[in-house]
């Protein structure tokens, strides 16, 4: 069987140039042929989950059309198993998944299994307003028994601020509002820190971060390798 990964992607459009290089950095490949066939679309006219989520009933019945077109487009590409590098699509992805033939990896739920498999019980989430308040993370996180945690409202505007003033903005980010959300984590007393939106993955791969955490974009690389039936570079896996 030839597998092939389908990226539903554009959510920005940094963070899925991130994402597949994410996937290459972690398979274990020494020639072209070695690494995922993949077939990736960016669709930068999506509209944005976040304000979806929020608004009108409308507005989030066109997201899900808009994710379910695509999907069922990557499906009939021939793609065997799909990835959605967006944390606030993830509101609307059980219900795609009902209406396509393919599986969709699900980077908040692998995210969760990951956290529960290494012991860690209180994360703090950082995340957008979107996500945050739609508990998704909140959710599949006490499922496997972890007690999320989510910033101060001051330290969430700083959140926000990262993910659309800075990344989506197309700059690298300001590692001072980095600095004062990790803060108040700690002050919350958290004992890791998941990266839940796909910008700040961005962030975190243009400055360093402490092993304090766990990307949840990179999580989903590594299970859409594994999907995709390629080897793992171990270095990565945490």
């Amino acid at each position: 069987m030839e597998y092939r990964l389908g990226v539903l992607g554009g959510m920005g459009p940094q963070a899925t140039n991130t994402f597949y290089q994410f996937v290459i950095d972690r398979t274990e490949a020494s020639c072209d042929q070695e690494h995922v066939n993949a077939l990736i679309l960016s669709d930068s006219q999506m509209p944005d989950r976040t304000e979806a989520i929020l608004g009108s009933e409308g507005e989030r019945e066109a997201v899900f059309q808009r994710l379910l077109a695509d999907a069922r487009l990557l499906e009939g590409a021939g793609c065997t198993v799909i990835a959605v590098p967006c944390n606030t699509s993830h509101f609307f992805l059980d219900r795609v998944q009902e209406q396509v033939g393919v599986p969709i990896l699900h980077m908040i739920r692998e995210t969760a299994r990951l956290l529960a498999s290494q012991g860690l019980k209180r994360p703090g989430i950082l995340a957008t307003d979107g996500t945050i308040q739609s508990g998704l993370y909140k959710k599949e996180f006490e499922a496997v028994g972890i007690q999320a945690t989510v910033p101060t409202p001051p330290a969430q505007k700083l959140v926000m601020s990262l993910i659309y003033d800075d990344v989506k903005s197309g700059r690298d980010g300001d590692p001072q509002k980095f600095a004062a959300i990790h803060r108040d984590l700690e002050e919350q007393g958290c004992d890791c820190g998941v990266l839940a939106c796909t910008e700040l993955s961005v962030f975190a791969d243009r400055h360093h971060l402490p092993p304090f955490y766990t990307d949840a974009m990179a999580v989903l690389a590594e299970r859409s390798v594994q999907a995709c039936r390629k080897p793992l570079r171990h270095i990565f896996i945490k």
